[in-house]
């Protein structure tokens, strides 16, 4: 399948940004970041016995970046944004050894509120931004069960690929009545390979206390083409369609997403379906947050995992909170794996 949008949207802002007329000299940078930092204990799923752990990531990944933009006309800026994840605990760069050093987003692009934005260089997904703004625990690599059952998946379960895919071209729409759309494109940069169907794309609805997402996302290779082959002898492509509904009630927010994902694999199908249930309670200054994932492998496969968290998030000010939580792992023939743990975070 080949995808056109990117080059059609870069000939529309092309096009728009020639006719606008003279350029602004008007411009900013901005240094910005999150730590998040956690203490408690943990064990995995099949391990023996617990142990205790300092980690950087509770609730959030820590990260730095630079962004920035320049006027170009009175409806067009060029942007830019440099953003690399970092390990407090040990003050390493990267989220582990041989993470790139922009690992959470390296672009530059062109920006418009009328006809959208197209931005190419390492990208965060679509499919990823659907996951974590459904759940109630977002992008936590260390309590949401959601993240878990989509980016950590265990015996072949979840996505193949990271959160941001290098090497791609992203365009947003802009916003109508609460509707976008983002659309992204993966390229091998291998000769001969460099349009091997790696792309994905949501729709995201936002009005008042409802929102909606639909996102679907296909691969055939993670870095450059036939890699897949690496992860899995004769794993040819995935695919993966993924809702998310909320509703808040102000006493409650409410959370859904249900899955679907088929690996394609010469010598067997493994297809996973499954889904989140989430709550957020406003209560005493903070929220009161619960989730619960499942997902179960069928085909080649035949595995089930069920996960669970709780925690209190606790705002100390408008940039800095306080959380405990706790996460339940089990995987079919695993030993339950759990992780409980108090944190704090802030942003700058």
């Amino acid at each position: 399948m080949t995808l056109r949008m990117p080059a059609l949207a870069c000939g529309v802002l092309a096009a728009t940004l020639c006719a606008s007329g003279a350029a602004f000299a008007q411009s900013s940078v901005q240094l910005y970041g999150l730590v998040d930092a956690w203490v408690g204990l943990h064990k995995p799923p099949g391990a023996s016995g617990r142990l205790w752990a300092q980690g950087g990531g509770g609730m959030t990944t820590s990260y730095w970046g630079m962004k920035g933009n320049e006027q170009l006309s009175n409806d067009f800026n060029a942007i830019f944004a440099l953003e690399g994840f970092f390990r407090p605990q040990t003050g390493e760069a990267g989220r582990f050894n041989g993470d790139p050093l922009f690992s959470r987003s390296a672009y530059v692009g062109l920006q418009s509120n009328d006809v959208g934005t197209l931005t190419v260089g390492r990208l965060t997904t679509p499919y990823f931004l659907s996951t974590i703004l459904f759940n109630p625990f977002g992008d936590s690599y260390t309590f949401s069960p959601a993240v878990f059952h989509t980016y950590m998946g265990l015996q072949g379960q979840g996505v193949s690929g990271d959160s941001g895919w290098s090497n791609a071209v992203k365009y947003t729409t802009p916003s109508f009545s609460g509707l976008s759309a983002n659309l992204i494109y993966g390229f091998s940069d291998e000769a001969g390979k460099s349009g091997d169907n790696k792309w994905g794309a949501n729709a995201m609805y936002f009005n008042g206390e409802f929102s909606a997402t639909l996102a679907y996302q296909q691969i055939k290779f993670n870095n450059k083409a036939g890699d897949l082959d690496s992860i899995i002898a004769g794993f040819k492509n995935q695919q993966a369609t993924q809702i998310g509904l909320a509703y808040d009630f102000d006493v409650v927010k409410l959370f859904g997403q249900f899955q679907y994902i088929k690996n394609t694999i010469s010598s067997g199908n493994i297809s996973m379906k499954g889904g989140q249930l989430g709550v957020s309670v406003p209560l005493g200054g903070g929220e009161v947050l619960a989730s619960y994932g499942y997902t179960r492998s069928s085909g080649a496969s035949d595995v089930k995992r069920n996960s669970w968290a709780v925690g209190y998030d606790y705002k100390l000010s408008r940039r800095t909170d306080v959380y405990a939580a706790y996460y339940s792992d089990k995987v079919s023939n695993l030993s339950r794996g759990d992780t409980m743990g108090v944190g704090i975070r802030t942003k700058f």
